[in-house]
């Protein structure tokens, strides 16, 4: 996945063998470890906390809560990848191994199918909720909500595994890189396809899996709009909910996306072009550290997909903080009384003395 390091080769021309040489890694050295350093600890530190709360606080589960689970599931599937990846980058060379590379990649690619499968699904059923009440879809059991889930699993990870059956690591001794795909110019045909499919996955994944969101949030909104004029906070956690999954779905994949589409361009119709395929090479890298930063952003969705995950939370907050909330509960509901008091009281008729003793 990440390019070969300590390559001298002028990147801007041709290399003699045709194609363009060997991209080095330079601007993703930089960027990437911080950033994936900073996905790693947050998306650690909420997923560890979202976890708990799915397996200790919640009293009962629901469709929709297995269904996040499972994006749980998939965000650890990543942030338990990302510190071989993080030492590779400051080591500047892979010294785990072949078996590790291997595994490494099919996580890492793995997970962003599935995260963005899972989403899907979360606001796929949400739409039914809301705008087909009455559909079968929602009267799935927990049992067929598994199934549901294990279909997904299947279909993501299907296509990632031929990762699996290849040797991805390049260079010797202390220049050994494990990454996906490197140079202009594959040498085995077989990782020419392999590296074609991913290109394909990368694009078609995001872009029917967006249009579908947004499908259901437009629909969620005009429905409501329609039918829940009187319930206006109805509406505004409804549209929270989708507005929070398209926009971690549009942070972390468009970028990879639009990159990914620059590669294929240039590598179909300008393969001369070695400084901009240079260019969108090392931008294509860089972001996928934001596919990583959904792992720390999916509690968020978790938070406004869920009402009772919201509860839960909630429940399991700070006694100071619950302490807080009460008191402020008490007061708002002590001055809702007294302005009924008053209300009533400016209510009752004075027609005498006599009505006043």
């Amino acid at each position: 996945m990440f390019p070969e390091a300590n390559v001298t080769t002028n990147l801007t021309t041709p290399a003699p063998g045709g194609g363009c040489p060997p991209v080095g890694i330079q601007l993703e050295g930089v960027i990437m470890p911080p950033v994936l350093i900073i996905d790693v600890i947050l998306g650690l530190l909420g997923n560890m906390f979202a976890l708990w709360i799915f397996c200790f606080k919640l009293k009962a589960w629901n469709p929709n809560t297995l269904f996040l689970f499972n994006l749980v599931i998939a965000d650890f599937l990543a942030l338990v990848s990302l510190p071989l990846r993080i030492d590779a980058l400051l080591r500047g060379h892979w010294v785990f191994g072949d078996g590790m590379c291997r595994i490494n990649l099919f996580l890492m690619f793995s997970n962003r199918s599935a995260s963005i499968a899972l989403m899907t699904v979360v606001a796929i059923y949400r739409y039914f909720k809301v705008v087909h009440p009455h559909h079968c879809i929602n009267r799935l059991t927990k049992r067929q909500a598994a199934g549901v889930s294990v279909v997904v699993w299947l279909l993501v990870v299907s296509p990632r595994i031929p990762m699996l059956a290849y040797n991805h690591i390049k260079g010797s001794g202390d220049r050994t890189q494990c990454f996906f795909f490197t140079s202009y110019k594959e040498a085995s045909r077989a990782i020419i396809i392999l590296v074609g499919m991913h290109r394909i996955l990368t694009v078609l994944e995001f872009i029917l899996p967006m249009a579908m969101l947004l499908f259901c949030s437009i629909r969620i909104s005009t429905f409501l709009r329609k039918r829940q004029m009187g319930k206006p906070e109805k509406v505004r956690k409804a549209m929270r909910m989708c507005a929070a999954i398209v926009t971690v779905f549009i942070v972390c994949f468009l970028p990879t996306t639009v990159t990914t589409i620059g590669v294929w361009v240039i590598r179909s119709y300008r393969p001369w072009d070695c400084a901009a395929f240079y260019t969108f090479t090392q931008l294509t890298i860089v972001s996928l550290g934001l596919n990583f930063l959904n792992s720390a952003l999916d509690p968020v969705v978790y938070v406004f997909s869920s009402t009772m995950f919201r509860k839960a939370l909630l429940d399991a907050m700070p006694q100071v903080l619950l302490c807080k909330r009460n008191k402020d509960r008490k007061e708002a509901s002590s001055s809702e009384s007294q302005s009924t008091t008053q209300q009533e009281l400016k209510s009752i008729p004075v027609n005498g003395g006599s009505e006043a003793i």
